[in-house]
């Protein structure tokens, strides 16, 4: 930001600490010496690999995805140490990790040589003992990746579905199963196609990975600094402008990134202190930027990676997806604002004087064309364009682009140094993917899965509103402490069929999940987004996660409101229908906003705080009679608060009257 900052350069040992444990790129080894250049060489040939077969060249998916595994494990072992004394800067990798590595290509090598000829003979390919080694050394080494990369949450929660697969016949009640051998297990989570090499990773291979490299070519192009820069000049000067601007820049970032953690990590490190100067408590900065880093996973036009899954699971346009999320991510990211604005009204903060803030005329001349490939990535995708294909050309459009002024040029290094973080950020996501990919291989081997959705349905009756209220928690939990796509995808396999077996379409049961299942970077008692945020900003990570609750509560409750009526999921077939009820729903959340921080046009006592929230779900709910009475309740209570002001008035001026009299 050009505006005047606090001084962030130098954060306190543990506040670091606190973050480093949530932020996947602050474990990353440092190298020095050759091995640097190699991981900088094959950083390169990833990137190199990966755009041309996903664009001018063509290779098997499942092949592709082999070697997209591969890399992922050679990467994996080379930059996130075992252990914590492992850590730092090295010359050389340990002798694990290298152990590691020839172990993980062992497993890949022998697969790609082999798969060519399973997959011709199929029932009469003779499965050796190496088949079921090689597959049990793959499953073992992606269990150990994901422990170093993703953590110990996801590891051990698929290793307890791994788990179920052997130990079904022990089990009693409906949730037991005949048991599968280790060789049949192995074949499916690795020769089948619902395991490792599925669409989880498939998706990640095609889609997911070009977002990821745009996002990081659009940061070093100086992306960042232009949206910071033109949300301080949009916001800035308003009541309690340096939230608002944190709203619009994290929100817009993290869209683009992909990591709700990633987000609050980066920006966050900038936009707390910021609002801690301003004048904001440490726990409710740290809620916002929290808050504002996740709205940013479900907000189109690229939705993180999630969405990508989604449009490969329910079989859609990826349009259709980010055109359904429209109007939930805007009601979302326009309670926050407002809650941020009524917040700053109720302790009497200001804005950034004018002197402290960017011209909007110099800000967008000198990076204003970096808009561009945002442009060029909407239109390709509206006009049907795949998304692939989409990404790698607003990649390349990022790098034309900057060559049009000085300041945001990049050069050889710039490009390299891109290819670099692109990889390493992919590094988490693709992991996730594969790993998750033996949850789903379990779910589809027992019909786990259908049970979990007959024995909810059989405590939900016909009940479509217990029905999500069950999916809610099961998305929410299942979602704590697994980045979001992971989170997605179980709860995609887990808990969205039991939604449509009860009525509701497809894609509504999918967002409703996909929805929560973000949320959950949020939501108590593991938020890691609100915690990442807490440590930078010195707060109690409870207090900020109950915080970022309630300034995202519209996240929390649009999903009922389209699961019983698809208005509010804009699919195009009722333009005029979905846009009454997105500015009436506006007006809600408005009035949502206003009773959870008690504050309207003056401070709000309980009854109007009663009324606002009445308003609030009468105006998200779509019709004509509720929307009247919710309009209705919010002109009472500002009727009421301007009586109130109006006769606070006179009363002073009769008092003062007469005291001068008395005189």
């Amino acid at each position: 930001m050009t505006a005047a900052m606090p001084d962030v350069g130098q954060s306190q040992p543990s506040v670091n600490e606190e973050v480093n444990k949530y932020q996947t790129e602050a474990r990353i080894r440092k190298y020095i010496g050759p091995m640097k250049y190699v991981v900088t060489g094959l950083s390169i040939f990833w990137v190199l690999f990966l755009m041309y077969f996903n664009s001018l060249g063509s290779m098997e998916a499942i092949l592709l995805r082999a070697w997209t595994l591969g890399f992922l494990f050679i990467f994996t072992f080379l930059l996130f140490p075992a252990s914590k004394r492992s850590r730092g800067e090295r010359k050389w990798p340990t002798v694990w990790d290298i152990v590691c590595i020839i172990l993980a290509l062992f497993a890949i090598i022998y697969f790609l040589k082999t798969y060519t000829t399973f997959a011709r003979e199929w029932g009469g390919f003779h499965r050796s003992y190496w088949n079921f080694i090689s597959g049990g050394v793959a499953i073992v080494m992606l269990f150990e990746a994901s422990r170093r990369v993703v953590g110990y949450v996801l590891t051990i929660l698929v290793g307890i579905f791994l788990l179920y697969a052997f130990i079904g016949p022990y089990i009693p009640g409906t949730f037991g199963h005949a048991g599968f051998s280790i060789t049949r297990i192995i074949d499916q989570m690795v020769w089948g196609q619902a395991g490792i090499y599925g669409i989880a990773l498939g998706v990640f291979t095609t889609f997911v990975f070009m977002f990821v490299l745009f996002g990081s070519f659009l940061k070093n192009s100086g992306f960042t600094d232009f949206i910071n820069d033109m949300a301080l000049t949009v916001a800035g000067r308003s009541a309690g402008g340096p939230a608002k601007v944190a709203v619009i820049g994290s929100g817009f970032m993290g869209m683009v990134n992909g990591s709700a953690i990633g987000n609050v990590v980066t920006t966050g490190a900038v936009s707390i202190p910021l609002m801690k100067k301003t004048g904001y408590q440490a726990h409710f900065a740290g809620a916002v930027e929290a808050t504002a880093s996740t709205g940013g996973q479900f907000a189109p036009p690229v939705m993180g990676a999630a969405a990508f899954v989604m449009a490969e699971f329910i079989g859609v346009p990826y349009t259709t997806i980010m055109l359904a999320a429209l109007i939930p991510a805007f009601l979302y990211f326009l309670t926050v604002f407002m809650a941020v604005h009524f917040e700053a009204k109720k302790i009497g903060l200001t804005g950034i004087s004018k002197e402290h803030l960017p011209e909007a005329f110099n800000v967008f001349k000198n990076g204003g064309h970096l808009l561009l490939p945002m442009f060029v990535l909407v239109y390709l995708l509206v006009s049907g364009t795949t998304p692939t294909y989409a990404a790698v050309f607003a990649l390349l459009t990022t790098v034309v682009v900057s060559w049009f002024r000085k300041s945001t040029r990049m050069g050889l290094k710039a490009m390299i140094r891109s290819m670099e973080e692109g990889c390493q950020s992919a590094i988490s996501v693709g992991v996730a993917c594969a790993i998750i990919g033996i949850l789903v291989g379990v779910v589809t081997l027992t019909s786990l899965g259908l049970v979990i959705s007959q024995n909810i349905l059989s405590f939900a009756g016909e009940s479509l509103f217990i029905a999500g209220i069950l999916t809610m928690i099961i998305s929410i939990i299942m979602g704590m402490g697994v980045p979001a796509t992971a989170a997605y995808i179980i709860v995609a396999t887990v808990s969205a069929p039991l939604l449509t077996q009860l009525g509701a379409s497809v894609l509504v049961a999918h967002m409703f999940a996909f929805f929560y299942a973000a949320l959950s970077n949020i939501t108590p008692p593991v938020a890691l987004a609100s915690f990442a945020a807490s440590g930078l900003a010195g707060a109690s990570p409870n207090k900020v996660s109950l915080t970022a609750v309630r300034l995202g509560i519209t996240g929390f409750i649009i999903p009922y409101f389209f699961l019983f009526n698809p208005v509010l999921l804009f699919d195009g077939t009722n333009y005029m229908n979905s846009i009454t009820a997105m500015i009436t729903a506006s007006f809600g959340v408005v009035a949502l906003a206003a009773g959870m921080q008690g504050w309207f046009k003056s401070q709000t006592n309980w009854m109007q705080r009663v009324f606002m929230f009445a308003a609030g779900f009468l105006l998200i709910f779509p019709g004509v009679i509720s929307d009247i009475i919710g309009i209705l309740l919010i002109i009472a209570v500002y009727m009421w608060q301007k009586w109130r002001s109006g006769d606070g008035n006179m009363t002073r001026q009769y008092k003062e009257k007469e005291m001068n009299t008395n005189v």
